[in-house]
């Protein structure tokens, strides 16, 4: 992987998942929505298959109903050409620049896909400060809130601006060699410092609050927010983490080293990874979107991030029961309390 991300004036030094979900009494309004007459909204798709064409199209046709202006992102024609074709020209979403501001005034982000295509959709949802709602149609789905037999419901909450609004809790990133920074990301699930060189293993010391903490070589470690908790984290070992916890995790992969456990520290913390000086190079994979090369002697701070991001919730939902839905977990022995 290759390539540096950066996101300019949002990250570590500059303060003023599923689940660290705080409720948000408002929805936010920008400058660009005041300038705007009507209602607005930006959909944000997995295309390529005719079953999410066709939800796609029904969904676009009930907001337009409703009296909403809708937008795509230009890939979401240029990779389905027969997206929308089943719609009169006027009910058609408009394209808008897949830049930072392409959800500026948007009063709501519907994402109709996998986990991956929330993350694509969080990039823009994020700036713009607009909740996100996610229909599944992929397959666990974890940060979506409806499957696509809620569709109905999840049209009729935004038509009627009846869902709730969580703040999920982020990370900002910077990495820093020899004094001058590589550049500066965020994420919304994880964090991973990873080796490049898949034959070799990285060197990496853990640094907590300005202490070091241990020294291993592993195939990466990962930094995870609680919504990332069960993505990315949990596969490589990570504790899942209930929504009222706020905290980042730190999961090293597959350490060679006698305390390389996965430890919880405060979301106050500074978290730092150093490469080795004299090891191989590495890499800052952040949500498996954005990256930053790290040469040896690289280092990579990370802290609770400036803004959250913002998740639609169509109704009040113990986590248990998203977590053993989602994950399919034997729960037909439970008896419950016994009077």
């Amino acid at each position: 992987m290759t390539g540096v991300a950066a996101e300019r004036g949002n990250g570590v030094g500059d303060h003023s998942g599923d689940h660290s979900g705080t409720a948000v009494e408002t929805h936010p309004v920008d400058d660009r929505s005041a300038e705007r007459e009507g209602r607005h909204a930006l959909l944000v798709v997995h295309t390529g298959r005719e079953a999410t064409r066709r939800v796609a199209s029904r969904a676009a046709r009930r907001l337009a109903e409703a009296g909403f202006a809708l937008q795509v992102l230009p890939d979401e024609y240029s990779t389905d050409e027969g997206l929308f074709d089943d719609l009169p020209p006027s009910m058609r979403p408009h394209t808008v620049e897949a830049d930072s501001d392409a959800a500026l005034g948007m009063e709501i982000v519907l994402v109709l896909g996998g986990d991956g295509t929330l993350l694509r959709a969080a990039e823009l949802a994020r700036h713009a400060r607009v909740p996100m709602l996610g229909v599944n149609l992929g397959r666990v789905g974890f940060l979506a809130e409806a499957d696509i037999d809620d569709l109905d419901e999840v049209l009729e909450a935004i038509v009627g601006r009846t869902y709730r609004v969580e703040e999920r809790m982020t990370v900002d990133v910077v990495a820093h060699t020899n004094g001058t920074e590589l550049g500066r990301t965020w994420a919304l699930n994880e964090a991973i410092v990873e080796k490049m060189n898949w034959a070799r293993l990285l060197d990496v010391v853990l640094e907590v609050d300005a202490r070091p903490v241990s020294e291993f070589a592993c195939d990466g470690v990962l930094v995870a927010t609680p919504t990332g908790s069960t993505a990315y984290a949990f596969s490589a070992g990570g504790p899942v983490v209930w929504p009222e916890v706020q905290a980042m995790l730190l999961v090293p992969s597959n350490a060679h080293a006698l305390f390389a456990r996965p430890v919880v520290v405060s979301p106050e913390s500074t978290v730092a990874l150093e490469v080795s000086t004299s090891g191989d190079a590495g890499v800052l994979v952040c949500d498996g979107r954005r990256t930053i090369e790290l040469p040896p002697g690289s280092r990579v701070e990370v802290v609770r991030g400036r803004n959250p991001v913002l998740l639609a919730r169509l109704r009040v939902q113990p986590f248990t029961d998203r977590l053993v839905r989602k994950f399919g977990l034997p729960v037909q022995g439970w008896r419950g309390r016994r009077a």
